[in-house]
């Protein structure tokens, strides 16, 4: 079902095409998952791509420069999750490397791509609780909003939320925290544990550094949010301020 990508078939008439047209250097750059927990997985990927290698020597004449794995590698977005012991997945993708490659004299470059394993533990988003309402349910409507990060409207994804402060609190309340999006998907978090809360807390969302800033958006004309870095101890920096309506308006033609 993704639209990524081709068939088996389609890769070897690819590469066919490009030798015959003069093409000197080649690669091959996959993307077969996303956000994987499982340590086997590159080197089984890495099984599957060295494989491909062997035959479009073996098919085609063409000897493959460089591999790119892309990323696919996880974080553990729930608190009793385990990290990725990354040592350990190279020593098991470089020993597949010297079982099928190195026997046959092929030495590709092996390439990824690591955002989310590099940022996305790197960054939080914190908003403010601005409003509470009883109905079918208790929500929690804070300043945020979908366009802030959008992988649980999008993805129903789970993003672990303290409440400053509250830590040692109790979480026996259940609450849909959520934006003020004129959509019902706008939630960061549907009957989620949390101590009770108050107008006023302040809410961070870890685990946002990959998927927050990177995709934004302005729709419903919300204004982007600023970035702070933090340098240590107490010591913060701003790094990019938050939008205003002029930057907002700053692109549409023939206002004046």
């Amino acid at each position: 079902e993704s639209k990524f990508g081709m068939t088996r078939p389609q890769i070897f008439d690819a590469l066919a095409s490009l030798r015959d047209l003069g093409a000197k250097r080649f690669g091959i750059h996959c993307m077969a998952a996303s956000n994987s927990l499982d340590g086997e997985y590159y080197p089984q990927l890495a099984r599957l791509l060295f494989d491909l290698t062997l035959e479009v020597k073996s098919r085609l004449g063409i000897e493959i420069s460089f591999l790119n794995f892309a990323g696919g590698l996880g974080i553990p977005y729930y608190p009793d999750q385990e990290p990725l012991d990354m040592a350990r997945i190279g020593q098991s993708v470089e020993a597949v490397y010297d079982e099928l490659l190195t026997p046959h004299g092929l030495s590709p470059a092996i390439f990824t791509e690591l955002g989310r394993y590099i940022t996305g533990p790197a960054g939080v988003l914190v908003t403010t609780v601005s409003h509470l309402k009883t109905s079918y349910k208790d929500y929690v409507g804070v300043d945020a909003s979908a366009t802030d990060l959008i992988r649980p409207a999008m993805y129903g994804a789970y993003h672990h939320i303290s409440v400053v402060g509250k830590s040692a609190t109790s979480a026996d309340h259940r609450y849909d925290v959520v934006g003020s999006l004129c959509e019902n998907n706008d939630k960061f978090a549907v009957d989620r544990p949390l101590p009770p809360i108050s107008v006023g807390d302040i809410i961070v969302l870890h685990d946002a550094g990959a998927h927050s800033r990177s995709m934004g958006f302005n729709y419903n004309g919300k204004l982007r949010c600023g970035e702070v870095l933090w340098e240590g101890e107490d010591s913060t920096r701003l790094i990019r301020r938050a939008e205003t309506p002029a930057d907002y308006f700053a692109t549409i033609e023939g206002l004046n």
